[in-house]
C-alpha cells in the first residue's frame, strides 16, 4: 500500500502542473474556476478524514486547518464566478484532480496510526508544491479576467504557509519516526 501511495502522490501533482498544458491550449477562466475548485475540494476531503484518522493532534490540527482554509478559497471562487456570471466549465485537469483526490482517499482510509501520519502529510507537501507550480505556470498566467487573477494571487501565500507547515510536520514525523 505504502508504495502505491508514493508512486501516486507525484503523478497526481504532475496532473496539475503538466496536464492543463498537455490538453494543447491553455485552460480558460471557466476550465480555471472548475480546476481552481477541484484542487481545493481535494484538499478539503483529505483534511476531513485527517481530522478523525489522524495519529498526531498535529497531523489532525494540520487536516482542520485544511478544511478551513480551502473551504474559503473555495466560497470565494464560487461567489467569484457568480459574480461575473461564469459557469466553471468541466476539464480534464480537474477531472484528473477528482480521481487523484479520489484514489489519494481511498488509499488514506486503509491506513491507521503513524502510518496515516506520514502518507496524508507526504502527499500534502507533494500536492501543495504541485498546486503553487499550476498557480505559478498555469493558472495565473492564463486568467484572462482581473478579479480571477487577483484572487489567485491573493491566496497563493496561503497555500506557501501550508506547504511551510507540512514540510514542518513531515520533518517532524522523521524524526518521531512517522
Amino acid at each position: 500500500m505504502t508504495s502505491r501511495f508514493k508512486l501516486a502522490a507525484p503523478a497526481l501533482a504532475a496532473l496539475l502542473v503538466s496536464g492543463v498544458l498537455a490538453q494543447g491550449t491553455p485552460p480558460d477562466d471557466a476550465q480555471i474556476a472548475a480546476i481552481v475548485v477541484a484542487a481545493n475540494q481535494v484538499d478539503i476531503d483529505a483534511g476531513k478524514v485527517a481530522e478523525s484518522k489522524g495519529h498526531s493532534k498535529e497531523v489532525r490540527a494540520f487536516g482542520k486547518l485544511m478544511v478551513t482554509d480551502h473551504s474559503g478559497v473555495n466560497k470565494a471562487a464560487t461567489d467569484l464566478v457568480h459574480k461575473l456570471k461564469v459557469t466553471p466549465q468541466d476539464h480534464p485537469t480537474a477531472q484528473s484532480l477528482k480521481k487523484g483526490g479520489d484514489d489519494n482517499l481511498a488509499r488514506l482510509r486503509q491506513l491507521s496510526g503513524a502510518p496515516f501520519d506520514k502518507a496524508y502529510v507526504d502527499h500534502e507537501v507533494t500536492y501543495h508544491q504541485a498546486v503553487l507550480d499550476a498557480v505559478d505556470k498555469t493558472l495565473v498566467p492564463n486568467a484572462k479576467n482581473e478579479e480571477l487573477k487577483a484572487l489567485l494571487v491573493k491566496v497563493r501565500p496561503a497555500f506557501v504557509v501550508h506547504l511551510e507547515h507540512a514540510k514542518q510536520l513531515q520533518a517532524q514525523l522523521g524524526k518521531t519516526g512517522g
